[in-house]
């Protein structure tokens, strides 16, 4: 008995843990203009920098707010389409920060930073495709996740091949051909 009175107990907390989770609207108000202070903050920090770090520091500031914007809506009003909207400012976040990197860069070095940034960004895109059909509570909800993972692989895969294949560019004659073939084997592709 005790067991299961403990079970029930577990259970409804977690039923109402998630409403506890909501903000008021006082609260989102306040969270919101907070971001936009640190937002402000975090680029005025930026401007002693010059050149590339600066652009790196801002790039960094527009996606620290970008997320957090995302997470406090998704926290506000909690659905499976904000907490996708979440993700993928994380991943956008990540991904214009990784650009910027990639600009004190030349050459070949360069082209494979920003593909490299690209794989990592197409990855994040998927994951966040997935998570919001894993949070689908329609019937073909496993149906839905299938489709979901099998195209978020698909994609990642050419991605990272095409990752692979520009750091083969870096090499000539056989060495390149092996290189690519290597890649391509690798990826299945």
């Amino acid at each position: 008995m005790k067991t299961k009175l403990l079970m029930l107990t577990v259970a409804l907390s977690c039923v109402f843990g998630g409403n506890a989770m909501a903000l008021t609207k006082a609260e989102y108000k306040t969270q919101k203009d907070q971001i936009s202070a640190d937002y402000k903050a975090g680029r005025d920090k930026c401007g002693a920098m010059k050149d590339n770090a600066k652009d790196i520091c801002v790039a960094e500031a527009k996606g620290a707010e970008k997320v957090a914007k995302a997470e406090l809506e998704a926290q506000y009003k909690p659905s499976a389409k904000h907490t996708q909207g979440a993700a993928m400012a994380k991943g956008d976040a990540a991904y214009d920060v990784a650009k910027e990197k990639c600009d004190d860069l030349a050459g070949n070095a360069k082209d494979v930073c920003v593909k490299d940034a690209k794989a990592a960004h197409v990855k994040a895109k998927e994951e966040a495709k997935v998570m919001k059909a894993s949070a689908d509570g329609s019937a073909n909800k496993s149906e839905k996740v299938t489709d979901a993972k099998k195209d978020a692989s698909a994609e990642v895969r050419e991605a990272n091949y095409k990752a692979a294949k520009e750091r083969c560019d870096s090499l000539a004659g056989n060495a390149k051909d092996s290189c690519q073939k290597d890649a391509k084997a690798k990826l299945s592709m």
